[in-house]
């Protein structure tokens, strides 16, 4: 009864919040309070830390920062973008095709917590539903190298 609960307070929540008639409520498709509750907390964090790049719709800059949403590059690896959110990237990459080349500074401030609640947040809204990724997760892809 009490997860029934949880998750009636988070709709009724989502339905008060004010919406962007350009932005989809990218939180509709997440039924599980637990996630819910990170994803909450952790699109917050993603447009506070990264949204003024990858853009808050997750469609990048053009040519200059990659796309999130809908990234081939993105989706084939938890592990290496929670270490890129921590540690940054340099070098080239190819997303969805295209090559890009710049730099991304890592946000070393943000703990464990916030980076599973950010990732948590990103790998459950744009029709992917990996569920949640926990700060125990996050603590074990920083102190490994991800093999992709």
């Amino acid at each position: 009864m009490k997860g029934i609960a949880s998750l009636l307070f988070f709709s009724i929540l989502l339905s008060c919040a004010p919406k962007s008639s350009n932005e989809e409520n990218t939180l509709a498709g997440i039924s599980d309070p637990e996630v819910m509750k990170y994803a909450i907390a952790g699109k917050t964090l993603y447009e506070n830390h990264c949204g003024n790049c990858h853009q808050n719709n997750g469609e990048g800059l053009g040519n200059l920062i990659p796309p999130i949403k809908d990234s081939d590059y993105f989706k084939a690896s938890i592990h290496r973008s929670v270490r890129i959110m921590k540690y940054g990237q340099e070098g080239k990459i190819v997303v969805n095709g295209q090559e890009y080349d710049q730099p991304m500074p890592g946000s070393p401030r943000l703990n464990p917590l916030e980076i599973s609640q950010i990732s948590t947040y990103l790998y459950n809204i744009w029709g992917l539903n990996e569920g949640k990724i926990t700060s125990s997760d996050v603590e074990k892809y920083l102190k490994t190298t991800p093999e992709i």
